[in-house]
């Protein structure tokens, strides 16, 4: 399965005006904490991966997932191959994951208020020493792709965003170029 997600930096005001006056669903609000890792094995910073335990809470309580996330797949957006998992204790996984060599990289720690749009998740993310973006995402199969990052574009355009100002570098890598300069 690919994440296909199209991401740009936004003022969360008048995105969410836009998205209530549209009929978006409103998903609720979760805060979470992403704690990337390091590979022994290969440098994921060049091979741009991805492997994080991410805590979430909100309404419905707390939630662990590890996830996978593969090197970007097209230049057009951030789609990625992504696994994923719930996993009962994350310091179980950080156990695990420390006695197999990986070390703990970064923490990208963020607000994200979800709303529903069509077949689209829209996210509204006030990030920790980064400020706030939107993004719009969708899983899709390999061969439904390119339709679907169409269909994230459009939504952008519907909130009255423009995906030809969007941010293709991730969170975390953010975070690292902001602590290099």
């Amino acid at each position: 399965m690919y994440e296909v997600e199209v991401k740009v930096r936004a003022d969360h005001a008048a995105v969410r005006e836009r998205l209530r006056e549209i009929g978006a669903r409103p998903l609720g609000t979760v805060t979470q904490e992403d704690f990337y890792y390091d590979a022994p094995h290969r440098d994921f910073a060049e091979t741009d991966e991805a492997l994080r335990i991410r805590r979430e809470a909100g309404e419905e309580g707390t939630a662990e997932v590890v996830t996978y996330k593969g090197p970007l797949v097209e230049e057009e957006s951030k789609t990625r191959e992504e696994h994923e998992t719930v996993v009962g204790d994350g310091d179980t996984v950080d156990a695990l994951l420390s006695a197999l060599g990986f070390e703990a990289a970064a923490t990208v720690r963020k607000e994200r208020e979800r709303y529903e749009l069509d077949d689209y998740l829209v996210v509204l993310d006030s990030v920790a020493g980064l400020g706030e973006f939107v993004e719009v995402e969708a899983e899709a199969e390999e061969d439904a792709v390119e339709s679907a990052r169409d269909g994230a574009y459009a939504v952008l355009r519907d909130i009255g965003l423009d995906p030809d100002e969007q941010v293709r570098t991730s969170y975390l890598g953010l975070l690292l170029r902001n602590d290099r300069e």
